[in-house]
């Protein structure tokens, strides 16, 4: 125990704390979208158990992947259709591909849910798309797949386990507090339901995106890196996806207040 109170894994913990929070918040926000497919009365219960289970299992992931971490980074297979669909494919390869397009599905199936409404006030009171059950194994499951990408950047600091087992919690224990929050805003505030659809729109784009150099960067191999038509796929970086987020934030809120002034000119007008 004496052994990892040391500075260096005192430093550790507070980079991977900064880490989880950074790479955490479209989790957050998946989750409290998601949960509002549920019943309404069981909503609340759907996100705690949710995220219980899901940093639980995150757990086991990350000592499953200290264990493998080999395996599971060494490649599979290899396209070689030269000139058109190129480069190696891991388990990290096929986790960003499948997570990437299952949340693109789901953000353009939920952005296309609401332009089809006849009426917004049933679907808010009457939200009751999935049963209580599947709407936390899809939390799970999407949690562990936004997780994939964090875990891998937390072994890249450091693979003492306890640290990195107790930053996970530190995280699940803030997502607790912070997805009944989250869930309320966008339920007074429905038109941020749309940016949150588009912001996880992005994070689809995203996780295709670190499919590309997955199996490269595991064996530290570039010949690897996915190519599609001769251009490798490249990643979004961390900074540009939270560039696109600020921007599409500042559109809203500017379309927001712009709107509303306009509604008020229009009933000052029509008042006189």
């Amino acid at each position: 125990m004496t052994d990892l109170l040391t500075l260096e894994n005192a430093t550790n913990l507070l980079m991977l704390c900064f880490l989880q929070a950074v790479l955490g918040f479209d989790n957050l926000l998946y989750i409290s979208i998601e949960s509002q497919r549920a019943p309404v009365a069981q909503q609340k219960s759907v996100r705690t158990w949710g995220i219980i289970v899901a940093v639980a299992l995150r757990v086991v992931l990350l000592f499953v992947m200290i264990k493998l971490i080999d395996a599971l980074s060494a490649p599979f297979f290899i396209m070689d259709w030269v000139g058109v669909l190129e480069g190696g494919v891991n388990f990290a390869t096929i986790v960003f591909v499948v997570g990437g397009i299952f949340i693109m599905y789901t953000a353009v199936k939920e952005i296309a849910h609401m332009l089809s409404m006849d009426d917004l006030g049933h679907d808010v009171s009457g939200k009751s798309g999935k049963s209580a059950t599947q709407v936390v194994i899809m939390i799970v499951i999407m949690n562990l797949i936004f997780s994939f990408d964090s875990v891998l950047s937390a072994l890249a600091i450091t693979d003492v386990f306890p640290i990195l087992a107790f930053a996970i919690i530190l995280s699940g224990l803030a997502m607790l507090l912070l997805a009944d929050g989250v869930t309320r805003f966008l339920e007074k505030n429905r038109m941020y339901e749309v940016l949150g659809l588009f912001i996880l729109l992005i994070v689809g784009v995203v996780l295709l995106g670190e499919a590309g150099p997955a199996a490269a960067h595991a064996v530290h191999d570039d010949t690897l890196n996915i190519k599609v038509f001769g251009k490798d796929i490249i990643p979004m970086s961390k900074s540009t996806f939270y560039f696109s987020v600020l921007v599409l934030v500042a559109v809203e809120i500017i379309q927001s207040g712009y709107s509303r002034k306009l509604a008020a000119q229009r009933h000052a007008e029509q008042k006189h």
